[in-house]
């Protein structure tokens, strides 16, 4: 009889994993010179001039010839289209657009301003201040109502001052999250309109 020891439960025989090939990587960007394997293309030369349907091999040739690529610009045609052209010179301008594209986003912050029931008229005024300020920059804000010890016996004070907050900014922001409790505070969310 043979030691169980070795073995994983699975009676007499030790588990056996298949070998797997690692994955093929996938080339970013569109196919190019000897990767394109349709027998014929739709070619487009560095002029910009359609030449109809040609066969690969050619356009390769014309493409190594004029000291360029021949570049899939759209593989799902039937046959698909290429054009010559430099490719380094593609790339760093398909680059370039990306990072204008990325300096262009804004990304939306959410600011937080904590607010109690009781507040006094020159805190309110200070936090409305930096609130208009938040929705010009185009960024939410969360507004966090707080109430402690004994003010929770007394919520319509805080539901009359997030009210206050909303008609202030209306013109300006429009209320994405209703005012809804989370414990012993009330949070609302404005968003820039």
């Amino acid at each position: 009889m043979q030691n169980k020891a070795f073995f994983h439960n699975t009676g007499d025989y030790p588990i056996r994993r298949p070998n797997r090939a690692p994955p093929v990587a996938a080339k970013d960007g569109p196919r190019t010179n000897d990767d394109i394997r349709n027998a014929q293309i739709q070619l487009i030369d560095q002029d910009g001039t359609n030449r109809g349907t040609v066969e690969t091999v050619v356009a390769i040739k014309m493409a190594a010839e004029a000291g360029m690529d021949l570049v899939e610009i759209s593989p799902n045609n039937n046959p698909p289209v290429c054009k010559i052209m430099d490719y380094g010179k593609y790339k760093f301008q398909a680059q370039k657009k990306a990072a204008e594209a990325r300096k262009k986003q804004k990304v939306v912050e959410i600011k937080e301003i904590k607010l109690r029931p009781m507040i006094d008229d020159h805190d309110y005024d200070v936090k409305m201040r930096a609130m208009l300020r938040f929705f010009e920059e185009g960024d939410k804000v969360k507004i966090t109502l707080r109430y402690r010890g004994r003010e929770m016996a007394h919520q319509e004070i805080g539901t009359k001052l997030l009210d206050k907050v909303k008609t202030a900014v209306a013109d300006v922001a429009k209320v994405e999250q209703d005012a809804r409790f989370e414990g012993r505070q009330v949070v609302m969310v404005l968003a820039p309109r």
